[in-house]
Formats: structure tokens, sequence, C-alpha cells
């Protein structure tokens, strides 16, 4: 009875070691919802691409050909340091600073723009082939997204390409990556045309949350806001800012558990 009962244990045992170290479902991947701690104001005219903080600035990237700029100022304040706006027939995209070089996609004209983080002044230009949708930056590299389910890897110096990683859980993979956040490791992306945002683990591309976020805005703002579409990490927080195209209000939250 005992030699029984110990092979029943050790079977357990290996099942649970395996369960442990299978890879995820979909269906398991963790559910998570925002808790917004507070609003702050957001100009509601403002096509918005791309979102960052860095040193204490708010940036901001617009879209629309002849309306494309990027902005800078306090986050809920006048983002009153603005770039000239992109000429015809560009279309602003996503953004990200490194170090005092702010990098500017646009969308389906396969340019890169190389702007001073202090000025925004144009600096020069890189080129790239597909659409630019999203864009952030982690130590070494800047990860981007196309609107497809990959995203893809540059040089922050050069904008060469360096590599792309495959965004899935288990079989399933997640296109539609418009605005991206890096935080260490992590790539948050918002889902184009949905209220979710994708936690991602940039080095295997693997979804490890997908977040909640509808219900931010009223029905009555709804009806003159377009999508979600701006995330910003908070720095030394695990806070952040989201906003979308045509949004009134810019909300901080955490991101919770589902209850």
């Amino acid at each position: 009875m005992r030699i029984l009962v110990s092979i029943s244990l050790a079977l357990i045992a290996a099942l649970a070691a395996c369960a442990a170290s299978a890879p995820q479902a979909p269906g398991s991947v963790p559910q998570l919802r925002t808790e917004v701690l507070a609003t702050l104001p957001h100009d509601a005219s403002a096509f918005t691409e791309g979102l960052e903080l860095d040193n204490g600035l708010l940036y901001e990237s617009t879209g629309l050909v002849g309306r494309s700029d990027v902005r800078a100022g306090p986050p809920g304040g006048a983002l009153t340091m603005q770039s000239p706006v992109l000429q015809a027939p560009l279309f602003g995209e996503g953004i990200t600073v490194v170090g005092s070089t702010l990098w500017q996609l646009t969308w389906q004209n396969g340019i890169a723009i190389r702007r001073d983080a202090r000025t925004l002044a144009g600096l020069g230009q890189a080129t790239y082939q597909g659409e630019g949708w999203g864009l952030c930056h982690q130590q070494d590299r800047l990860v981007m997204s196309n609107g497809s389910d990959q995203l893809t890897f540059r040089d922050p110096v050069s904008f060469a390409p360096l590599g792309t990683v495959t965004v899935h859980a288990g079989s399933q993979t997640f296109d539609q990556l418009n605005e991206l956040e890096c935080v260490g490791g992590t790539v948050y992306a918002n889902v184009w045309r949905t209220d979710t945002i994708l936690r991602i683990d940039a080095a295997t591309g693997q979804v490890t949350a997908r977040i909640d976020a509808s219900g931010l805005l009223t029905d009555a703002q709804r009806q003159q806001a377009d999508v979600l579409n701006g995330i910003a990490a908070i720095p030394g927080t695990d806070e952040f800012l989201l906003t979308g195209k045509l949004w009134p209000t810019m909300f901080r939250v955490k991101f919770e558990q589902r209850g």
C-alpha cells in the first residue's frame, strides 16, 4: 500500500510539473481591467497616434494628412511645444523618445523622422518597408508595429531592422497591433478598433495578459470620439496614462485583476 501511495504521489507531482511548464492556451491568458485613478484634460481635436512620458514631459503625436504633428508639455497641462505640421502626403503615426532623439513614424509613407526631443526640430529621416503604426523603445532597440501580428526590432540610431517576433498566445496570433509602450522587457499594445490592450513578452511574443479598457468614456463622449490609441507608462510607478483619438479626456490608471 505504501508503495502504491508513493507511486501515486510521484505521478501527481510529475503531472503538476508538466502542467506548470506547458505553454499557455489562449483561454488561459490572464484578464485584467483598468482602475481609473484620475482624469486629465485632453485635446479633443487630437487624432492621437503616439503617447510617451520622458523626463517629466508628455509627448503626443497626431495623425491625418495635413494635420500631423508632435507636441510636448507637462502631463495634464497644455502641450505647447509643437513641431511643424507634416506636409502632405505624410500621415504621422507612433513616436518614442530615446535620449535626446525622438523618432516619429509615418503611416504608409515609409519614412521615419528623427527629431530633437528638446525642440522637436527635424534632424533627418530613415526609410522602412511597409506601414508604420506604433513605436516604443527598450534599452538597446526600438520596437515597432505595422498593423500585423509582428513586432519589428530596430536599431535606435540607424533605424535598421534587427529582427521580428510574432505576437501569440498558444497557437493564436494577434494582429492590428497599434500604439505601443515599452516597460522593461514588456510591450503594451493597443489593438486597433477595440478597447483591448495586450501585455506582451517582447523576447518571445507571448501575450501575458489581455487588458479590458472599455467603459472609460461616457456614451455621450463616445459619440464624438474615435478609438482607444494612446498609452504611456508613468516612470517609477505601475500606473499608465490612457487616451484615444479625439478623446476629450486622458485617464491615469492601474491594471488590476478582474474581480
